[in-house]
């Protein structure tokens, strides 16, 4: 027996979701996703034919086909809408027009130019439409807003603006996946945790461009009741939640939070990392020590996403870092995260290059080094873990007088 997939009302009896639910996806090109994802897709229906807005990864085509005839019949619509074009967006798309006979499509002149390169001709007539411009959709008032390098350049915005809709397409959203839609329906600290990570490993490197567009939107006198991205829930109960967390971490605003990060190879600069970790637990200060024998880099990355310092170790392996480092600090130097200060430390048996290669890539990062990091021979002794609790306290000094002076 087959599923039976059913669209979801947003607003008015005439706004649905259509969307896709992808319970075990894990790997977002190289970001963890715990709890699966959603690839939402939203259909506008009025008068003069319904409109469908974006569409799902391609394997998810007949899950959002089976959705939208639950509601009309597929063939009716005419036009499509692709914010963005992106492959878990627009992977579908040349067989749902060939399945709809939609005669347009429309999208921001980046994404003519991006859809091209993915499709080639994708079946209809391709519109672009520019920042700013109205037109009708299903018998509303739509304007687009484009939204170039959040995180694309061809994404954009799609407003319904009588009816304060905004379809945001990857802005605002997490990767969670569930049964329910909306933001009540679903365990507030689980979204904090998502929509952070989401920020984190997608958003974080364009913080500017957010924090432009969010005065850009501001501006215009746009507000909305509802805010339907492309993954994850649909806010409905109060936008301006997301809508403040972008806003706080657009700016970098940082707090008394401290991240050691290390790996090991026979545990002596795991000891020193409980050992700055402990020495940084001072009153004020959240401090988190996680080993890449058992974190992800994108969960580090979502550690780091409003702290004050990282710490980063590892022993010399051949001349080097042991590959877990190389490959976090590779992923974070593409992240630039802002506003950090730290040092580096690790062990060694001969040669003792990590804590230089160590620091090279957080100086990459400009990160303010606060000493001259601490290299270790073969096993800690208790001088060498005494050096690194006064590394660890001193951190936690310099990020309160920081956050001090923030606050």
């Amino acid at each position: 027996m087959s599923a039976r997939f059913e669209a979801v009302e947003v607003q008015g009896g005439d706004v649905f979701w259509v969307g896709a639910v992808d319970w075990n996806l894990r790997d977002f090109h190289g970001y963890t996703t715990h709890r699966g994802t959603t690839y939402n897709a939203y259909l506008i229906l009025g008068e003069s034919g319904p409109v469908l807005v974006d569409t799902v990864k391609a394997p998810f085509f007949d899950e959002m086909m089976a959705r939208i005839a639950s509601v009309t019949d597929p063939g009716e619509i005419e036009l499509i809408v692709s914010n963005h074009s992106e492959m878990d967006h627009s992977g579908s798309l040349p067989r749902t027009v060939a399945a709809t006979g939609a005669s347009r499509l429309l999208v921001s002149r980046m994404g003519q130019k991006a859809l091209a390169a993915h499709f080639g001709d994708p079946g209809c007539e391709v519109v672009p439409v520019s920042d700013g411009e109205e037109t009708p959709l299903a018998g509303n008032r739509a304007i687009f807003l484009e939204t170039r390098m959040l995180h694309w350049p061809d994404s954009m915005f799609t407003v319904l603006p009588d009816r304060r809709l905004l379809f945001s397409q990857d802005a605002f959203g997490m990767h969670l996946a569930s049964s329910m839609r909306f933001d009540d329906e679903m365990d507030n600290a689980i979204m904090e945790e998502e929509a952070a990570a989401y920020y984190a490993n997608i958003l974080l490197p364009y913080s500017p461009l957010v924090g432009k567009l969010l005065e850009k939107v501001r501006g215009s006198g746009l507000s909305f009741d509802i805010i339907a991205p492309d993954h994850g829930p649909i806010w409905r109960s109060d936008p301006s939640w997301i809508v403040g967390r972008y806003s706080g971490w657009s700016k970098g605003c940082s707090g008394p939070r401290v991240v050691v990060v290390y790996d090991t190879m026979w545990g002596s600069t795991a000891g020193m990392a409980r050992a700055i970790g402990e020495g940084a637990s001072v009153d004020g200060v959240e401090v988190r020590v996680l080993s890449m024998g058992s974190s992800h880099r994108s969960d580090v990355a979502t550690a780091l996403l409003g702290a004050s310092a990282l710490l980063a170790g590892s022993p010399t392996l051949n001349n080097d870092l042991l590959p877990s480092m190389a490959d976090l600090l590779t992923y974070l130097r593409g992240l630039k995260p802002t506003g950090l200060v730290g040092d580096a430390f690790g062990s060694y048996g001969w040669s003792g290059e990590s804590v230089a290669r160590l620091r090279s890539y957080m100086q990459d990062m400009s990160v303010d080094l606060l000493g001259d990091g601490i290299r270790v021979q073969y096993v800690p002794d208790q001088s060498a873990l005494a050096a690194c609790r006064d590394l660890g306290k001193k951190t936690a000094d310099r990020i309160r007088e920081i956050n001090g002076r923030a606050g």
